[in-house]
């Protein structure tokens, strides 16, 4: 609903710059994957309110397939209800991107094809940054990334945790294989045990939740 963000349009509609809005920064990843040969389905999860980021839209059409279903009373609130109601419309291997959150500098602007990329070897594989925030750390989806020989790898992950001591990190975007799309479901919801923990993570710089005023008119 975007209830904090306190503006009289959906919080993904705020121009950042002159022909550029947040969901336009949020889709800029998976824009790049496909620039590099992937055929990409949008499946966007809307309420009634949403009529006009549906209108909006229509700008990528030539770049995706789009698909637009409501979010169903009976899949539940929340992230965790918006995938459930996603699902049907989803095939080969599926990407979260949240419409309010923009990746941020190194590593950014291909983070959705290295996700991908790791689908090869892993079932889940997460897009996260750095945060040492311990508030910013209880708001989040939770990790603890540890930089091995192999590459950077999540060994424990909660959402929005109570208690953020043990964890440096917090995931901005999931991918996962076909056969693991519930991981998306599991991965948000506080009471499931995380699937994310054991997955290969892709490191960005920083990302910036566009959630509320305050956060956005800094950047």
């Amino acid at each position: 609903m975007g209830a904090r963000f306190g503006a009289p349009y959906p919080k993904e509609l705020h121009c950042l710059s002159p022909g550029r809005t947040v969901i336009d920064e949020a889709l800029n990843p998976v824009a790049v994957l496909a620039a590099h040969g992937a055929r990409v389905r949008l499946v966007v999860v809307v309420g009634p309110h949403k009529t006009a980021t549906m209108a909006y839209l229509k700008r990528y059409e030539r770049d995706f397939e789009i698909a637009f279903t409501y979010q169903r009373e009976v899949a539940g609130p929340e992230l965790g209800g918006a995938l459930l109601s996603a699902m049907a419309f989803c095939a080969g291997p599926t990407l979260l991107v949240l419409p309010d959150q923009i990746l941020c500098g190194e590593g950014a602007e291909r983070s959705a094809l290295r996700a991908v990329e790791l689908l090869e070897d892993a079932s889940t594989a997460v897009v996260a940054t750095a945060v040492d925030d311990p508030e910013e750390i209880k708001r989040e989806g939770a990790l603890r990334v540890e930089h091995l020989p192999t590459g950077a790898r999540v060994t424990r992950a909660a959402e929005k945790p109570a208690d953020p001591l043990g964890f440096n990190a917090a995931w901005a975007s999931l991918a996962v294989r076909p056969d693991h799309r519930m991981n998306l479901v599991a991965a948000v919801n506080r009471n499931a045990e995380s699937p994310l923990v054991g997955a290969p993570a892709v490191m960005v710089q920083s990302f910036t939740n566009m959630t509320e005023p305050e956060r956005w008119r800094t950047q």
